[in-house]
């Protein structure tokens, strides 16, 4: 399997910083084991298993039409993810598709969409777009960027069902300006943007951030005390947006039992120390947090997870390669002109191999200029494993021609993962 960029939301600020995330999605970082969060859980490690949801406060196992059950009385549901694990999106399918089942009346909060962009998920909900209408009308290459085909099941599935989809993020601007000025600096139409009251304040909160950083990570490793303040800074305002929009939503609908679940990245979620504990300024039901946890890393070695890490976690299989390709470069919009600049390159990526720098400005992909990082998403989501695409870049003085080939490469055999039997939680 090919180390790419997988992004999972652990802290890979593409909102804040406008830029892909190089981090990979599923790492032995520590930040799947620490021990913060829930005094009377955190404590305990146990291995997560695979196929199954995990009770972590009951310490019992549960199938998804339990864990729909167990659900009762939870009207703000966070789910965790990793935004180009296919495998996670199937889960987040299953689980809507419960609840739906249990006479749930559900809502599902997106943190691929500002509440601003809130008339297109109507329409689409109405029937009023076709898919590829949506697509491009929401600007979805230019919100997200991730391939659409991810996410499509569940967007069909809230389309069929009358789901509404709420977007529950606030535009990426204005978050690089929390990150860039602080909170007294915003212009009133900035700050019109963002709940009046964001925490960022928690000890513990502030451990989870710093664990996620390290000189391993080419993004963020070497980033200042004042710098990293302002990312977690951002990382707040983010937290309590969506967790503010999420609770508008939710408490605009009569019906008392109505779920609104938050489809959002991992890091977002885990410990209760993202969004959920933004939530509580603003919302006094009863909420609860659902992380998707692999069996095993990418070596093949049994991953162990703290028992306060969620609510509940669901066992999935080890990561694999993102079914559609990545380039593993990040980078931002140039004004002047209009090019992409690479601002980091994965080491063992497709961009890497093929040649791409740091510094490099993107000026055509395929003979077709790609001004924007939409533009870049556009092409990108035509491609797929065994293809290859040729780059023009300028590099100093010189504009010169490079072939990115996508190719994946193998990692040695895995070792088997703990039976349940040896993995049973225990209370």
């Amino acid at each position: 399997m090919q180390r790419l960029a997988r992004s999972s939301g652990l802290f890979a600020f593409a909102a804040v910083l406008s830029v892909a995330s190089s981090r990979p999605a599923w790492t032995a970082d520590g930040t799947w084991n620490l021990a913060i969060g829930d005094p009377a859980r955190k404590e305990r490690s146990l291995p997560p298993l695979l196929d199954t949801v995990l009770d972590l406060r009951a310490g019992d196992s549960l199938t998804p039409a339990g864990l729909a059950d167990r659900l009762k009385g939870v009207r703000l549901l966070f789910v965790g993810e990793s935004h180009t694990e296919m495998e996670i999106h199937r889960l987040q399918l299953r689980l809507l598709q419960e609840l739906k089942r249990a006479g749930r009346r559900v809502h599902v909060g997106l943190e691929m969409y500002p509440y601003t962009d809130q008339g297109f998920l109507d329409e689409w909900t109405a029937g009023g777009l076709s898919e590829e209408a949506f697509v491009k009308k929401s600007r979805w290459y230019k919100s997200w960027g991730y391939h659409w085909d991810y996410y499509r099941e569940i967007f069909l599935f809230a389309k069929a069902n009358g789901v509404p989809l709420h977007g529950v993020n606030t535009p990426r601007e204005i978050v690089a300006a929390v990150r860039k000025k602080g909170f007294k600096d915003l212009s009133p139409e900035e700050a019109a943007h963002i709940p009046a009251r964001i925490d960022t304040e928690s000890a513990e909160g502030k451990k989870l951030f710093a664990a996620n950083f390290g000189p391993e990570d080419s993004m963020h490793g070497s980033m200042t005390a004042e710098q990293l303040e302002g990312m977690y800074r951002a990382q707040c305002t983010w937290d309590a947006t969506m967790a503010f929009n999420a609770v508008q939503a939710l408490e605009a609908d009569p019906d008392p039992a109505a779920i609104m679940v938050v489809l959002i990245g991992s890091g977002h979620v885990v410990y209760g120390l993202g969004a959920e504990r933004q939530a509580k300024s603003w919302f006094g039901g009863k909420t609860a947090t659902l992380v998707p946890v692999p069996v095993q890393d990418e070596k093949g070695k049994p991953v162990a997870v703290r028992a306060s890490i969620a609510d509940f976690v669901w066992g999935v299989p080890r990561p694999t390669d993102p079914v559609y390709p990545v380039l593993g470069i990040s980078t931002r919009e140039a004004k002047d002109p209009e090019r992409l600049v690479i601002i980091a390159v994965e080491k063992e990526g497709v961009g890497s191999g093929a040649g791409l720098r740091t510094g490099d400005e993107i000026v055509t992909m395929d003979g077709g200029a790609v001004p924007t990082k939409e533009a870049m998403a556009l092409r990108m989501s035509e491609k797929r494993w065994a293809d290859a695409a040729l780059f023009k870049v300028r590099r100093g003085e010189e504009t010169i021609s490079l072939t990115a080939y996508f190719r994946r490469t193998l990692d040695p055999d895995p070792k088997p993962a703990p039976s349940p039997a040896e993995g049973k939680p225990k209370p």
